[in-house]
């Protein structure tokens, strides 16, 4: 799939040889893992923290990165460590050369056969990323099926995974190819949670999107029970004792 990649592209020019390659390279880290620290991004491309943290500071400083917002990761002794997520205005440089064509093929859609004709095409689009997908009841394992979408998302170039968040776990897609059209077209985000809900036979709830603005697309998946809980045991009443008692 060819893409407009302004944002990596500026990398590899503006900067130095090797310094463009590396900050290209932290980019990439961040649209498909994101938030990160400087230490997960040293240690997943190999070079020093401090170095990642020169990168992280010139990105920062041309607006590309950002942040993530206060209290983001696991708590652990010492500092806590900052966690850095692409910005709203780095990820409008990654736009796809398909999107304008895109939305101005649904605008024109939706001027001659409606809103009910963008529904119907927004629920056709994640029928066929997750067709191959049972529903939940078929194998009695929500969490497998949970597993199930995320890898039909990142098939489908979403990047998306998931973790387990107190009773319930969560799909996490940290890139989404159609963001910039979503913002205009909420129908695809509505279509997806409808898709999630239907496979799973539960109801989940959309708790941040790309389009919106938020750094990762979080849907939350409760569990009922909670995977490690185990059913409690019957009591059985007791039943009353007639006749005399044996000595």
């Amino acid at each position: 799939m060819e893409e407009r990649n302004d944002l990596l592209t500026e990398q590899l020019t503006e900067g130095s040889g090797a310094d463009g390659q590396t900050r290209a390279a932290v980019v990439s880290l961040l649209v498909d893992e994101g938030p990160l620290t400087a230490g997960d991004i040293a240690e997943r491309l190999g070079i020093s923290p401090a170095g990642v943290r020169r990168h992280l500071d010139i990105l920062t400083a041309a607006g590309d990165i950002e942040p993530a917002a206060p209290g983001f990761g696991k708590g652990g002794r010492g500092r806590p460590a900052k966690w850095y997520q692409l910005s709203p205005a780095g990820r409008g440089k990654l736009r796809h050369a398909y999107d304008d064509l895109a939305g101005a093929a649904l605008r024109k859609l939706r001027d001659i056969a409606g809103e009910d004709a963008v529904q119907s095409f927004a629920a056709d689009r994640i029928d066929g990323i997750v067709s191959e997908i049972a529903p939940a009841s078929s194998s009695g394992d929500v969490v497998a099926t949970v597993e199930q979408i995320a890898d039909a998302l990142t098939s489908a170039g979403y990047s998306a995974n998931t973790r387990e968040v107190g009773t319930g776990v969560q799909i996490c897609q940290h890139h989404c190819p159609v963001a910039h059209v979503a913002a205009e077209f909420p129908e695809l985000c509505e279509a997806e949670t409808a898709k999630f809900t239907e496979l799973l036979g539960t109801h989940v709830q959309r708790l941040a999107t790309i389009a919106n603005g938020d750094c990762v697309c979080t849907t939350h998946v409760p569990l009922h029970p909670p995977p490690d809980t185990a059913a409690p045991e019957r009591t059985l009443p007791t039943q009353p004792t007639h006749g005399k008692a044996s000595r």
